[in-house]
């Protein structure tokens, strides 16, 4: 048994193999395989472009797959959502498909953009937000460097944006946002009923979303004596509790702790003040609730 899987090539690539790895799957490709090698001999990698994956899911083709709600939306995919997996290429926040136009332009709101002229790749999405707010305008497919066409080109684009950075350089103005998106893990509806492919595809993703969980969490260690345990415990958050242990043949005792990440560089001088000695800090790989 197989669990034939879509993953995205491009600008999500190595974004997503990392990930992959630090779940426990490594993936190794050559620049122009479709077919990459992965260290579990239940599943069968197909590499292509993000766009593509929802429809060959939702054909039967794939089995699942990896893109975001953007072009499983463009598609018309009427697929099954197994784990919203909150990365992208540069940081873990939802990209946006916004409508932009150029700083100087007249188009101030979504209204203004009757009878004008858009270029997009999420043609069907963008046709969709401009109905929904009654507005006519001319929607065509963009093969490419989409910014560089206002104004000259067309009145507006309908672009997707992590940082907003290459649009600024551009000098485009956002005047709405379409939808947000995040990467989703999404099966075939059939693939989905089958028991041993659901089975396989509830594991990928308990993994692939404790690797996630764990890229914003910290482990940390120390010893402490036992007379400043109760002041080192008032400041040390946890997941839980943290563990403590008595060292041998000693008053000393050794905290164990797992907390969110961005707490760890104003925590650790508290820590020693409060009298915790040999802290040690460690990254974590996989966080399962």
């Amino acid at each position: 048994m197989k669990l034939r899987l879509g993953l995205p090539t491009g600008s999500l690539q190595e974004a997503t193999f990392q990930l992959f790895k630090q779940a426990g799957f490594h993936i190794s490709a050559h620049s122009r395989s479709y077919f990459p090698a992965v260290n579990d001999p239940e599943l069968e990698i197909l590499a292509m472009r993000a766009q593509e994956i929802p429809r060959y899911v939702h054909e039967g083709i794939l089995d699942a797959g990896i893109s975001g709600l953007d072009w499983i939306t463009e598609n018309n995919a009427d697929v099954v959502e197994v784990a919203d997996l909150p990365y992208s290429k540069n940081t873990s926040n939802p990209v946006r498909l916004v409508l932009a136009v150029a700083e100087d332009s007249g188009i101030r709101e979504v209204a203004d953009l009757g009878g004008k002229r858009i270029a997009t790749e999420l043609v069907n999405v963008t046709k969709k937000y401009l109905c929904a707010h009654g507005v006519t305008a001319t929607v065509e497919y963009s093969w490419g460097a989409t910014e560089v066409k206002v104004p000259q080109l067309v009145d507006a684009i309908a672009e997707l944006t992590e940082t907003g950075s290459s649009l600024r350089a551009n000098k485009l103005r956002i005047i709405a946002t379409i939808l947000e998106s995040t990467t989703r893990l999404h099966a075939n509806k059939a693939a989905w009923d089958d028991p041993w492919k659901r089975a396989k595809l509830e594991s990928v993703s308990l993994l692939l979303q404790g690797a996630l969980r764990a890229r914003s969490k910290a482990g940390l260690k120390m010893n402490a004596p036992e007379d400043a345990l109760r002041a080192i415990l008032g400041i040390l958050p946890a997941m839980k509790q943290p563990s403590i242990s008595k060292l041998w043949d000693s008053d000393w005792v050794a905290i164990e702790t797992v907390l969110e990440e961005n707490q760890v560089r104003d925590l650790i001088p508290a820590l020693k003040s409060a009298g915790a000695q040999d802290i040690i800090e460690y990254q974590l790989s996989k966080v399962i609730p």
